[in-house]
């Protein structure tokens, strides 16, 4: 099932939907209508285009991290434990010595910063290994190894070596919780993902703090020329602002 969802999103996010489009005009063509073929190309160059502008992308990104202010950790009050949701690290199937970080990185260094600070004695580390992988830490081990390397003692670390998803992070989290008696969590991931995890999360019987991190946008940014022609950069924004919409949608159908 999770294999089965992650392919059938790729054609939702724009690279994706780009290439549909660009399918669908080539049989068009095929079939000699010359002109619905050359319309629906240009409707996918123009789209894909759209997406791949930086100020498109900074946009998106700035409407889902706009609701999540960067507050200073001297601001967040303690709780009982501190939640950080995986997605930043890859083992190569085995084949690294040591984990290889992303920019979602910040989420366990954030965790750092909260727990050196005082404001929770625990930190819960949620993510498994994908499907396809056989070998290597999970997320949770290869956060656990990054703490440790920040001086986070292993006897403050709880870990959860199977959630895949935000979902399952939820709700082994939460069996984590209510094991634990927990009754206050510090949510912490990206500021983009942070509406679904509240959401998705919000099942749980403890409070729930958020403690975002790994903003991207920049909302008072001036626009230049280059801000309007294409970026990688840019389409990688824009699709993971699609990624979050799209999953908030989905959960809302699983209830």
């Amino acid at each position: 099932m999770f294999e089965l969802v992650k392919t059938a999103s790729i054609f939702v996010y724009p690279l994706g939907f780009f290439m549909l489009l660009a399918l669908a005009a080539l049989g068009l063509l095929v079939a000699g209508r010359r002109r619905a073929g050359l319309a629906t190309l240009s409707a996918g160059i123009v789209l894909l285009w759209i997406a791949a502008m930086p100020a498109v992308g900074n946009l998106a990104m700035w409407q889902l991290e706009k609701h999540w202010p960067d507050r200073p950790v001297a601001e967040l009050p303690e709780a009982d434990a501190i939640v950080v949701l995986g997605g930043a690290f890859s083992s190569g199937n085995g084949h690294y010595t040591y984990p290889s970080a992303s920019g979602s990185v910040d989420r366990y260094w954030h965790a750092a910063r909260l727990f050196r600070a005082g404001k929770a004695p625990l930190i819960v580390l949620s993510g498994g290994r994908q499907p396809h992988l056989t070998a290597g830490a999970t997320e949770a081990e290869a956060g656990a190894q990054f703490l440790a390397d920040m001086g986070v003692q292993s006897t403050a670390l709880i870990l959860d070596n199977e959630a895949l998803t935000t979902w399952e992070n939820a709700a082994n989290v939460g069996a984590i919780a209510k094991a634990r008696g927990f009754e206050s969590l510090l949510i912490v991931t990206s500021a983009s993902h942070m509406r679904r995890s509240m959401d998705t999360f919000r099942g749980i019987d403890a409070e729930l703090i958020p403690a975002p991190t790994d903003f991207n946008a920049t909302p008072d940014r001036p626009l230049r020329l280059r801000h309007f022609l294409p970026s990688a950069g840019a389409l990688d924004a824009t699709t993971r602002a699609v990624h979050e919409v799209v999953g908030r949608w989905f959960y809302r159908l699983k209830g």
